[in-house]
């Protein structure tokens, strides 16, 4: 094949991803190899690709290329969330731009057209993760409210309710005013809003004094069943038994007494609102208060609202605060700081609200969780910092609210025959249904059951995740969940580790008695450059594939890599990605240059083949250390220890030490070895660089289908020889140095030196071929003494010096050291001056009076330097 001059991902990537797909490379089944699995974190059906999905997919895609490289039998399940709330809220925005309003709809009807939109806009993220390179087992690829997926939900729900562990309960909940829906408390994000406190006074009744009550809700006086009062505040003993009157509606509630009451908060006289507050409902029930709910569905307010009816919320709080005031119920408001509880995914403010919902009694379920990553460690988290958040999570856990008040979902499996409060039964079918309600009441007929019209948390599906999309639910013991499950690494986003990470590990062990994943890998969250989240509304979220169509897919994913360490949050910038593409040059233009050389029968030089062993062994030592890396999830580090070797020690060490001269041919030994060499760079490459490594892998030499790259072999491990490491990095420190000389006196590279070694320490003259090829060295004498008339550089304890001959103008460089050096003692003096002022050694900042202490000393080190090399030239 004719070499490119240029290396173009466009016209690359398609051609790669179709080859590996049609060749089925991704593809897993049973066999006897060792298996290694991953699940992916299955994206919002609604969702398309984000910065967040590209880093978290390339750190999967590093993972499962580099055990397809080690002959395991990686898989790679792919797949979708249903994503109840966001997938409704769409299907009824497109529906309303219809003229159609779901409340029109039966639930079927609404269901068609969910699945309908699904059809069409769904999957569209996993076409743009092939754009990526991501090597998903697309054949697998599943979707949580495929019929075996939702059967599986429905199984365990019924397995969970007859154990006892899922039960009814009329609770106060989150209420998602926009979504409709109650949410778990997972589900809900509190963040700290200004707002007003208003002081409000209540009447007492038969007579003319008041009592002032303080809320940050004024509109929520409208559900007041009672004020109450601590016994043991003697500002209020005297109201005790006797009545108030609510401002507006003036209903006549009891004033009770209660420890609850903090004296100290506003003003010790708290107003009771038992259908809007959590604690207020528990006090309501201590005193059997009434249950008053003024609000309907969309926190607009109900007949209870009197005048405000139908309005909003945030509306009516406006208006009955002006109402309150006219009226002289407004004794003042002050500025007041609250935690507000507001919906993860619709960002509406919650309101707490009574409501007959499903539960799952978490508290035992959880523990053999707690004990696996945090006492047993069979599931390990990387970075270790977030067992913290994960042990107070999982220790203060409450019961889930596993019921949505939605129709995009799996319908809950329980069906009510009568008016009683146990007049319901929960089977996986309605044939089920019907048996148990007749054994109950022989009298049930199936036309009496109805479903209940809520469907299950997305979160109760997705947490079956590694079991399900094996299958492991349904048939606990079929071949693929035994042989794939448990699986390896799970990568993540740490926003979700108990959403989903916590609550799967839960499920392995309720359901499969083992864990579900032997590590749990948490990304950073993909920030811009001041630190701000990404987001639509900021504005500061690149178009992914507009990044892959700018940099190449490879580009896109160093770029992120190179910026990512684990956990910490990743500060993106394009100016990354262009360093990746940038590195796809390097590499690309590196086998150009490899294949444009002419090869002859000769032997090879001392100089390649020393080179070659400095190599080889500086190969083996970073492949330790990106093992090393990879085993502690380091996957950046991996990456960048890779980025050197091929940049630095291949493209600007050992191309140039085995390059021939200007149109000269390199031996065939040197050729054959270098072109080995640079197979092994692209394998441990490739999971990171897919594209170019097969691109240019398959342009050395013409390879059938099984010696593809994507299915090569790992480099593997062997003994090294750390000497020669050591002598190679002592050895660039010379060449480095004569470089400089030429460099600095203007001596052109082409003009052969002379080199004297006068040595203190053991140096080995192993590498005297390299040093005297790249430093266009003649010879290298070692010297007893200095060598006058020559200019010189020291290696660590060693001198070298360069004799000058007639290479330069001795008088020249005797005035060029003059006036340098006249200049740097100008600049010693007034550092001295400065540090002998004693105002600003006291009054000046450690580290600044420490800069001026190193900038004498390196002044100081110059001029002797400086001095050395005038009295050899003199």
């Amino acid at each position: 094949m004719e070499i490119p001059s240029k290396y173009e991902p466009q016209k690359v990537e398609e051609r790669w991803y179709q080859y590996w797909e049609k060749n089925d490379f991704f593809t897993s089944t049973v066999d006897d190899r060792e298996p290694y699995t991953i699940v992916i974190p299955p994206p919002n059906v609604t969702g398309v690709l984000h910065m967040g999905h590209m880093l978290n997919n390339t750190i999967q895609d590093v993972l499962i290329r580099k055990a397809r490289l080690e002959g395991k039998n990686a898989c790679w399940v792919p797949g979708m969330d249903h994503a109840s709330i966001a997938t409704e809220a769409k299907v009824v925005a497109k529906l309303k731009e219809e003229g159609i309003s779901k409340s029109d709809l039966t639930r079927d009807e609404f269901l068609k057209h969910a699945w309908a939109w699904t059809d069409e806009y769904g999957g569209v993220i996993l076409q743009q993760l092939r754009k990526l390179g991501a090597s998903c087992d697309w054949k697998r690829t599943k979707f949580t409210m495929d019929d075996d997926m939702s059967a599986s939900v429905i199984k365990v729900f019924v397995d969970l309710y007859n154990k006892g562990l899922i039960y009814r309960g009329h609770r106060m909940v989150n209420w998602d005013p926009e979504a409709k829906t109650t949410l778990s408390d997972e589900e809900v994000i509190y963040e700290e809003k200004q707002g007003l406190l208003y002081y409000l006074a209540y009447e007492i009744e038969g007579s003319d004094e008041k009592v002032t009550i303080a809320t940050t809700r004024p509109e929520t006086i409208l559900g007041d069943t009672a004020i109450c009062i601590n016994p043991n505040d003697d500002r209020y003993a005297h109201l005790k038994g006797k009545r108030a009157i609510v401002p507006i509606c003036n209903r006549i509630i009891p004033i009770i007494e209660d420890e609850y009451v903090d004296v100290e908060f506003g003003t010790g006289c708290l107003k009771v609102t038992p259908a809007h507050d959590e604690n207020d409902k528990n006090l309501g029930e201590k005193h059997h208060l009434d249950i008053i709910d003024i609000f309907n569905d969309d926190a607009s307010l109900n007949s209870y609202g009197l005048h405000y009816k139908n309005k909003d919320r945030f509306l009516v709080r406006k208006e009955i605060a002006k109402e309150l005031e006219e009226k002289g119920f407004l004794v003042k408001t002050e500025q007041y700081t609250n935690k507000v509880g507001t919906s993860e995914r619709t960002k509406a403010i919650i309101e707490p609200r009574l409501s007959d919902q499903w539960f799952l009694k978490m508290e035992d379920l959880a523990k053999p969780a707690l004990e696996a990553v945090i006492d047993t460690e069979e599931v390990k988290l990387f970075p270790e910092k977030f067992k913290n958040t994960y042990r107070h999570w999982m220790e203060n856990i409450r019961d889930w609210n596993i019921s949505r008040q939605l129709w995009w979902g799996q319908q809950i499996p329980a069906y009510y025959y009568g008016d009683g409060q146990d007049d319901f039964v929960v089977a996986e079918t309605m044939e089920q249904a019907l048996e148990l309600a007749q054994s109950k009441n022989p009298e049930v007929q199936q036309s009496d059951l109805q479903q209940d019209s809520d469907v299950l948390d997305t979160w109760f599906s997705s947490w079956l995740w590694p079991i399900s999309v094996f299958g492991g639910i349904l048939e606990p013991e079929n071949p693929e969940v035994n042989y794939y499950y448990p699986t390896n690494d799970l990568v993540t986003a740490p926003d979700i580790l108990f959403f989903w990470v916590a609550r799967m590990i839960v499920a392995g062990y309720e359901f499969r008695g083992e864990r579900p994943y032997e590590n749990v890998y948490l990304t950073g969250l993909v920030r811009d450059k001041q630190r701000r989240k990404m987001s639509k509304s900021l504005g500061n979220s690149p178009d992914a594939l507009k990044l892959i169509e700018d940099f190449g897919a490879d580009g896109v994913r160093v770029g992120l890599l190179l910026s990512s360490a684990a956990g910490n949050d990743l500060l993106f910038d394009e100016v990354l990605c262009q360093q990746g593409a940038n590195f796809a040059n390097k590499i690309w233009n590196a086998f150009r240059l490899v294949k444009g050389w002419e090869v002859a029968d000769f032997d090879q030089p001392q100089a390649a083949k020393i080179g070659l062993e400095w190599y080889s062994a500086r190969f083996q030592q970073v492949l330790s250390e990106v093992e090393d890396h990879f085993s502690k999830y380091r996957i950046s580090d991996a990456l960048m220890a890779m980025y050197k070797l091929v940049w630095d020690d291949f493209c600007s060490w050992l191309l140039e030490i085995v390059k021939p001269a200007y149109q000269q041919p390199i031996d065939k030994k040197s050729l054959d070895a270098v072109i080995q060499l640079f197979e092994q760079n692209l394998k441990l490459l490739h999971p990171f660089m897919p594209f170019l490594t097969e691109e240019v892998w398959q342009h050395i030499k013409e390879r059938d289908v099984k010696n593809a790259l994507c299915v090569a072999d790992w480099p593997r491990k062997e003994e090294y020889d750390e000497k020669i490491i050591e002598q190679f990095e002592y050895a660039t420190g010379v060449i480095s140095g004569i470089r400089t000389i030429r460099k600095e006196k203007n001596i052109p590279n082409k003009d052969t030196l002379q080199l004297r070694e006068l040595t203190t320490s053991d140096t080995s003259a192993r590498l005297d071929a390299i040093i005297m090829k790249l430093g266009n060295i003649e010879e290298i004498e070692t010297v007893g003494s200095t060598v006058d008339g020559a200019l010189s550089f020291r290696v660590k304890s060693n001198e070298y010096f360069i004799p000058i001959g007639e290479a330069i103008d001795i008088e020249a460089e005797i005035q060029k050291i003059n006036e340098e050096l006249e200049y740097t003692r100008g600049f010693l003096k007034s550092v001295h001056k400065k540090l002998s002022n004693e105002r600003f050694v006291n009054n000046a900042p450690a580290k600044v009076v420490e800069l001026e202490r190193k900038k004498a000393a390196d002044a100081e080190a110059k001029i002797q330097t400086l001095e050395k090399s005038l009295a050899s030239l003199q």
